[in-house]
């Protein structure tokens, strides 16, 4: 039973059919990349439930009325690089003029410890609602370490998404970070000795890019 009140567990039966193929061994990249498209979309459609909303006067063909929209310039997406990539046109599919920053993240194969080697963010990104991006919460350590990087930068609305998460990254994650929504589509049994998510995909960067 999910513990924290800011953590987000999908349980949609079209969400588990597309996971169900993600992980699959012989989904090849092509497949694999817009799966984790299709995925990323169903989870912000729900994930975008709050974000902020601004009155317009529109004419419809029988009347002027007021209706609200999201303001075109209120929305980041911030993937971890490199595998957040693969998530951006699943939210640019349903809010195409949110702009991109990059966080460049890198795993230390001895230590597992995420460092840290780029970071370029849109201006005034402060003031915006920014989604952060990664296929895989394993440890945590990546996601914790960029919305810190984030929140340095002044950053308040922040929400992060990813698709596999492990009961290891979901709590660190929530404890370091209760003022931020977690969104997992699927939470898996746990890691590895090398921190790898049990069942898992594998590898999602090199899974999406074909690098190994």
């Amino acid at each position: 039973m999910n513990k924290y009140q800011n953590v987000f567990i999908f349980d949609h039966p079209l969400i588990r059919h597309k996971v169900s193929i993600l992980r699959d061994v012989k989904t090849g990249m092509k497949e694999f990349r817009e799966l984790i498209e299709e995925i990323t979309t169903l989870m912000a459609y729900e994930s975008m439930r709050d974000v902020e909303m601004i009155p317009v006067q529109v004419e419809t063909p029988l009347e002027t009325t007021v209706q609200y929209r999201i303001p075109e310039q209120s929305v980041v997406i911030v993937p971890i690089l490199r595998a957040g990539l693969g998530m951006v046109n699943g939210i640019h599919t349903l809010f195409p003029t949110a702009r991109v920053g990059h966080i460049g993240m890198y795993r230390d194969e001895e230590t597992f410890q995420p460092k840290e080697y780029y970071c370029k963010l849109p201006d005034g990104i402060a003031e915006k609602t920014v989604f952060l991006v990664d296929p895989m919460l394993a440890t945590g350590g990546s996601a914790c370490d960029a919305l810190n990087a984030l929140k340095k930068r002044g950053c308040k609305k922040i929400k992060f998404m990813a698709i596999i998460g492990a009961p290891e990254g979901v709590e660190k994650v929530a404890k370091e970070h209760p003022d931020v929504p977690i969104y997992v589509s699927t939470l898996d049994r746990g890691l590895n000795e090398n921190a790898y998510i049990l069942p898992g995909l594998g590898d999602a960067g090199d899974r999406l890019f074909g690098t190994k």
